[in-house]
């Protein structure tokens, strides 16, 4: 049997590793919870060489004076109450989900985009609204119980990152709110369940025979590209109009990002010459 959550919890394990996973802990630090002990990844090797990075959630740990860990059985040895998962990247086993509840804040409208890339997703999708769930976390991908959800519309220009920032401060605000006022009986999903799975560099290859606005999706999610003369560009920004992609910011390889005119005068293009494929 999974432990049961405490209406009101005061200390605290956080788990999470990426910078989405910051606004949470901080908040959750102003509001007066004891945060025990941040659980998150290894330091990650920077580069070619031998040196290696915190994650964003280790280092706001450490300006915080929090213990950390990278060790997720540590989470049932610190006499917390709960435990608070935000952008982990990991599953928690049952053998912990039995000795401490857990509660997970995640950001898609459950079950909408379960797993580890939803709001990559939800733009991929063209989906108009998304927004952030406070749910019970259980042995399943995100399947558990909710206790509270906010949502927020996507606009036709929002980028992943810009939404990403929205549904972390929105979801920081939820999550202190639900565990401040006390946790009530959580629901169970209803709907059809769609899976996040993490976005493969090659799902951002531009096809210029698809529709501007399909493209103007992969451009919004971060790391859409094409190719020129054999060389991969990357295309940062760009505009729709009258149904086709625009760029307005592109990146070459080995170079700076620079404005789409800037690079083409460079270019040169010949007459006929076109992106690939």
């Amino acid at each position: 049997m999974l432990a049961p959550a405490p209406v009101h919890p005061r200390r605290l394990v956080y788990l999470g590793t990426p910078a989405a996973a910051v606004p949470a802990l901080r908040a959750l630090c102003r509001a007066g919870f004891d945060v025990a002990l941040v659980i998150t990844r290894a330091d990650a090797r920077r580069g070619r060489g031998a040196a290696t990075s915190p994650s964003p959630v280790k280092s706001a740990a450490v300006e915080l004076g929090i213990p950390v860990s990278h060790d997720v059985a540590d989470a049932v040895d610190v006499g917390a109450d709960l435990g608070v998962v935000v952008a982990f990247g990991q599953l928690i086993r049952r053998p912990v989900l039995e000795r401490l509840a857990f509660v997970n804040l995640h950001f898609s409208l459950l079950p909408r985009w379960r797993g580890a890339a939803p709001v990559e997703r939800a733009v991929l999708a063209g989906d108009r609204q998304t927004g952030v769930c406070v749910m019970a976390l259980e042995e399943g991908l995100d399947t558990g119980p909710v206790y509270a959800c906010e949502t927020v519309p996507i606009g036709p220009a929002t980028t992943a990152g810009e939404l990403r920032e929205c549904l972390a401060e929105l979801g920081s605000d939820l999550l202190v709110r639900e565990l401040t006022g006390g946790l009530g009986e959580p629901t169970p999903q209803h709907g059809e369940p769609t899976y996040a799975a993490k976005v493969d560099p090659s799902e951002l290859e531009l096809d210029w025979s698809r529709p501007g606005d399909e493209l103007h999706r992969l451009v919004r999610v971060g790391g859409a590209w094409t190719t020129f003369r054999g060389k991969r560009l990357r295309i940062l920004a760009a505009d729709v109009e009258g149904g086709d992609l625009v760029p307005t910011l592109v990146q070459a390889e080995g170079r700076a990002p620079v404005a789409f005119d800037a690079w083409r005068n460079g270019a040169r293009p010949q007459p006929g010459e076109r992106f690939a494929p």
